[in-house]
């Protein structure tokens, strides 16, 4: 009798355990860079690094996209190979250029 009381009060707490409920996803995992949204951040990146390094926008090549869990980095180079990184927000809100 004991031991069946037993075995019913586990059971009952492995269940109860199993369904807790589960954290909403964070704000950052969210976040999908599309195509136009890419493109824009893009085209932004272009912009800031061509007036950095006085060239035209013609002249900067963006080599790289990559997603991180709170940003992203485009990286790229100028036609005198010097390589740069424009960082976004989950957003897509431009927040620097580090040069490379």
């Amino acid at each position: 009798m004991m031991m069946k009381y037993v075995v019913s009060c586990l059971a009952l707490l492995l269940l109860a355990g199993c369904s807790a409920e589960q954290s909403p996803p964070q704000k950052a995992q969210k976040a999908k860079a599309t195509p136009l949204h890419s493109l824009d951040m893009e085209q932004l990146c272009k912009n800031r690094a061509a007036e950095r390094y006085n060239t035209a926008m013609q002249d900067i090549d963006v080599t790289g996209f990559e997603k991180y869990q709170a940003s992203y980095e485009l990286r790229g180079y100028t036609s005198r190979n010097e390589g740069f990184v424009c960082s976004f927000d989950p957003e897509g809100q431009f927040l620097h250029l580090s040069m490379r």
